[in-house]
Formats: C-alpha cells, structure tokens, sequence
C-alpha cells in the first residue's frame, strides 16, 4: 500500500482499536501498519506512529 493509505488505515485502525499503531517500510519498499506491540523490527523501518491517547 501506498505511505498515505497505510497513515490513513492506522489511523482508523488506532481510533477503533485504541491502541498505538506503528506505520513501517518493508525491505522491498512496501508500507504497512500493525500494532505497536506486534512490531519486531526485522527487516522494517519504522516511519511513523499513531498514538490514539496522545
């Protein structure tokens, strides 16, 4: 997925869910958006966080 559609999917996915979202790069330059406390940080940049409690 694109950098906007995966801001705009933690986004949703932190107002619903209530908990931090981390968006983060792959290796080979996709985007993606997990929770905060699944994230292992192999193989992945973290580009951004989404904190619903901030």
């Amino acid at each position: 997925m694109s950098r906007k559609d995966a801001h705009a999917f933690a986004a949703s996915l932190a107002a619903t869910l209530m908990v931090s979202i981390v968006v983060f790069q792959a290796g080979d330059g996709t985007f993606g958006a997990v929770p905060a406390d699944e994230i292992d940080g192999d193989e992945v940049q973290v580009v951004g966080e989404i904190d619903p409690w901030a």
